[in-house]
């Protein structure tokens, strides 16, 4: 079945574009993902999306198109804390795996997803790799107390060639928000914790209102340069989702900047790595606002485990 009849209500421009319900959503998107959709079709969809913007209900389809074809992890004895690391690091250092590994401390099981979409940035998987943490060949469960990285290509194939087609177009898609939002837990045991992140004020409402809509136990913040993980230098405004359900965890940092945090300088996995060991070490300290994040994260998990 092919998706054309989907590109002639999605395709008509900003204005003249019509959405789909959830299920048609998810229905054009399982063709995409198993590979029945022809590359010009693929890019067809890419691009309308781009141009019409995706509404809560079509990311809901999404996503289950996502969900039912996941290769999922199985549960762990504590509550999951799932990083989706796709954006990695342009100006600054990628702190994600600092997060991960603050959380892990904590006795927490984390699994830190991703797959690199452009060349010129530095992932948390280089920067991982460089702490130790080598990714993932197959799905086990993570045990309390440590990090795993999964590649995107093994948790869905399908989903991995979809966020490859921005080295053809240049442009991000619905997949680069979907892997944002999916749990790739098998929703048994202690459960799991998504920890999402948007990159502009816009997104934090269409983002939430999808996590209601699954009804997701997540923590969503504007996060670092796209990353999950809260800006070093000035706190952000942090909302809670508890089956889907919102709170309001953190407020933004207002005022000037009076301190600033020991950052090394660029992006440099080596710097990075280094920077990730002596703030694990105690060497040096863990900037206020991930020491937050880690803090909510926690309560979060305690909520989910009872």
């Amino acid at each position: 079945m092919a998706i054309s009849h989907y590109l002639k209500d999605i395709g008509r421009g900003k204005e003249g574009a019509r959405a789909l319900n959830r299920a048609q959503a998810a229905d054009l998107l399982g063709q995409v993902l198993d590979g029945t959709a022809s590359d010009l079709e693929v890019g067809a969809f890419c691009i309308a999306m781009r141009i019409k913007g995706e509404t809560p209900e079509e990311m809901a389809g999404f996503l289950d198109a996502v969900h039912d074809r996941l290769e999922m992890l199985p549960a762990s004895h504590r509550t999951l804390v799932v990083l989706p690391s796709y954006n990695g690091a342009r100006k600054l250092p990628v702190l994600t795996p600092l997060l991960a590994l603050l959380l892990a401390r904590q006795g927490l099981p984390v699994l830190v997803h991703g797959t690199a979409t452009e060349d010129r940035r530095v992932g948390s998987q280089d920067v991982l790799a460089a702490l130790g943490v080598e990714p993932l060949q197959e799905l086990d469960a993570i045990a309390p107390g440590a990090v795993a990285f999964a590649p995107t290509a093994l948790l869905l194939p399908g989903l991995a060639r979809l966020l490859a087609v921005r080295r053809t177009l240049g442009l991000r898609n619905s997949a680069h928000s979907l892997v944002k939002l999916m749990d790739p837990l098998a929703p048994v045991a202690g459960g799991s914790l998504i920890v999402s992140s948007y990159t502009h004020p816009e997104y934090a409402e269409s983002m939430a209102a999808t996590i209601t809509l699954m009804g997701t136990d997540a923590l969503l913040l504007r996060g670092t340069e796209g990353e999950p993980v809260a800006d070093p230098r000035r706190t952000p405004r942090m909302d809670g989702f508890r089956s889907g359900q919102p709170l309001r965890l953190q407020e933004t940092q207002g005022g000037p900047l009076t301190t600033l945090p020991a950052l090394p300088p660029g992006t440099d996995v080596a710097a990075t790595a280094a920077y990730t060991r002596a703030v694990l070490g105690g060497e040096l300290p863990v900037p206020p606002p991930i020491a937050l994040q880690v803090e909510h994260i926690l309560h979060m998990t305690e909520h989910i485990a009872t």
